[in-house]
């Protein structure tokens, strides 16, 4: 019964609300003594409580001596909630969309969370009209992957630099090969991971081992381009790469002190 009451608190029942309108389900027409009786609400409370439900129109009045209550039927008190929040729902997209845009388009959002970064990630992905740019690592593949498989059968073109598996796929795949992925960790603190879309946003962010991942999401025109900019290197490092070798590659930038440090973060020893 708590779960029930939990739901209707959340499309606007007090918790003695939901308690008399349990009760007038279970029992009616009653009197409001006898619902106060059967609910737990209080006697000084009841005739309030039942003219908050009125108002709803979840319960009515039976013409009667004395006056009783009745209960809008179960399933009918879901259909006009339904109704009444879809409108609600309809009329925010339209308005609050029409305030956000007289926005200034380089607001930052920041958001925390392993679980809301990813969601927004697909939800950038699932937008893009043309083109999606990432960098990704494998463990965050199986969150994205139906989205980008949805994605380029509808036509989007998905380039992405994967820290990850070769056999692994996310669109047109180039793997980041040229160093070791635990050398990119270390330096990085965690998983860096980019999403951009259509050149128009781009999120950022960091799955750390011990932290909840982080992110920042824009469509500040300087951030997308950097982070695209970022994303083409990568692939065209990483084909460098596939022909020169991963090993010969490496051992470029471990025997030079300057580039050493460009990859590692860390001096020259």
């Amino acid at each position: 019964m708590e779960d029930i009451y939990k739901e209707l608190q959340k499309l606007g029942f007090s918790q003695y609300e939901c308690k008399a309108y349990i009760s007038l389900l279970k029992h009616s027409p009653i009197t409001g003594y006898e619902i106060s009786k059967r609910s737990g609400v209080p006697r000084s409370m009841i005739y309030e409580v039942v003219g908050k439900l009125v108002d709803k129109g979840a319960v009515y009045t039976v013409p009667s001596e004395p006056v009783t209550y009745a209960p809008l039927p179960a399933r009918e008190l879901v259909r006009r909630l339904r109704g009444q929040f879809e409108a609600s729902f309809d009329y925010l997209e339209k308005n609050l969309s029409a305030l956000e845009s007289e926005q200034e388009i380089d607001v930052i959002r920041r958001i925390s969370g392993d679980e809301l970064v990813l969601m927004e990630m697909r939800q950038m992905i699932e937008q893009a009209g043309e083109e999606v740019w990432l960098s990704i690592w494998e463990p965050q593949v199986p969150f994205i992957q139906e989205a980008v498989d949805r994605r380029t059968e509808e036509g989007i073109s998905v380039f992405t630099v994967l820290f990850g598996q070769q056999e692994t796929r996310v669109g047109t795949t180039y793997h980041h090969d040229y160093m070791a992925p635990d050398v990119a960790e270390e330096r990085m603190g965690g998983h860096l991971t980019i999403v951009a879309r259509d050149l128009e946003e781009v999120l950022i962010a960091n799955f750390t081992p011990n932290t909840a991942a982080w992110a920042v999401k824009t469509k500040d025109p300087a951030l997308v381009l950097v982070a695209v900019e970022y994303i083409r290197h990568d692939i065209m490092f990483a084909e460098v790469t596939k022909v020169l070798g991963p090993d010969k590659v490496e051992a470029l930038w471990r025997s030079k002190p300057d580039l050493y440090q460009v990859v590692t973060g860390k001096r020259f020893k």
